[in-house]
């Protein structure tokens, strides 16, 4: 397993990192993710060690805790071999503080989080969304709380816009405490829009890319394509998907299909090579109902695509940027040019 350096920080983290969202099937949701209980946990986890895969990412959203709460009994006895990535900011409950990032929320949901954990420290603690109604010095100041009493170590956010991580990271240095080192995203071959703005944003503040969903809701699980819609009992099939325009999914899924029959690597290991050598790349988030599909993607770093499969990839998944990304190519191409793979 190849190790990255997470952001701007000292901590090495694995390339392929296990997500838990397929643990629990506490809500209606969750259980279109999956339902893996303890026993089955247990075997994802011994799985993922043995292959040097050992950070494992969870919320205490997914299935209302009851994630947490799995991971900590199948990761019990062996805490030291490991990293914790967990995250607080979602809804809970009908309260009025019931959601958000404010201070009270943040400590509040950290403790409750390292109980279902069974653990002293969460390794990265991430805000699931941004707040907009929370200041962020407030923010800041409970996570610097968080890692001055030792019960984080550092510090993420998911799901923030380009503007509202740089206000984060400004804010951080007007204060003197500790900056995210993390930013979660939503990025693959069929979802770029991180590319305009994020990937830049982190590249230059030292903000390593956590990538969730890198296989698109399961649409580049190798079960969708052209001529094959998404089976009935597959996740791509409802709503704890994201939606991509038919045309554009197909256009991707044919050339993996091609890249796949000649390479003969499987279809979501392409995918995930591919995000692999994006710039910027901290970690993949990968989730697996199953062992044998946890073994085969762990298997993604093994995969080198070579210039002309990279293009063919990149030509296939390839959007128009919106304003003023478009207009800067246009008119400053030469002073703004692209992140490098």
């Amino acid at each position: 397993m190849e190790y990255r350096t997470l952001g701007g920080s000292g901590l090495k983290v694995p390339a392929l990192i296990l997500g838990t969202a397929t643990f629990g099937g506490g809500t209606d949701f969750f259980r279109k993710w999956g339902e893996t209980g303890v026993a089955e946990a247990t075997r994802l986890v011994d799985l993922a060690l043995d292959a040097g895969c050992t950070m494992f990412d969870t919320a205490d959203s997914y299935s209302l805790g009851r994630s947490e709460e799995i991971l900590g009994q199948a990761i019990r006895g062996r805490r030291d071999q490991l990293l914790i990535a967990t995250k607080t900011g979602m809804a809970l409950g009908p309260g009025p503080n019931d959601l958000g990032t404010s201070r009270s929320r943040i400590i509040a949901s950290c403790e409750a989080s390292l109980k279902r954990l069974g653990t002293d420290r969460i390794d990265l603690y991430q805000l699931h969304a941004f707040d907009a109604v929370t200041p962020v010095d407030e923010m800041l100041h409970a996570l610097d709380t968080l890692i001055r009493d030792g019960k984080i170590r550092y510090a993420g956010v998911s799901n923030y816009s380009g503007w509202h991580l740089m206000k984060m990271l400004a804010a951080a240095d007007r204060l003197g405490l500790p900056r995210p080192v993390a930013h979660q995203v939503y990025y693959s071959l069929v979802a770029r829009d991180a590319e305009w703005e994020l990937m830049p944003l982190g590249l230059d503040q030292k903000v390593g890319t956590l990538v969730w969903s890198p296989l698109g809701g399961a649409r580049l699980s190798g079960r969708v394509g052209r001529n094959r819609p998404a089976p009935a009992d597959s996740r791509a099939a409802t709503d704890a998907s994201w939606q991509v325009p038919d045309e554009r999914l197909y256009a991707i899924t044919d050339v993996l299909e091609a890249l796949a029959a000649e390479t003969g690597h499987s279809i979501p290991r392409l995918a995930l090579a591919w995000l692999l050598g994006r710039p910027g790349i901290s970690g993949l988030v990968i989730g697996a109902r199953t062992p044998e599909q946890l073994a085969a993607n762990l298997t993604a770093g093994e995969i080198m695509l070579d210039t002309d499969q990279i293009a063919r990839l990149d030509a296939a998944s390839a959007v128009s940027p919106p304003y003023p990304y478009w207009h800067q190519q246009r008119t400053m191409a030469a002073r703004n040019p692209p992140p490098v793979p």
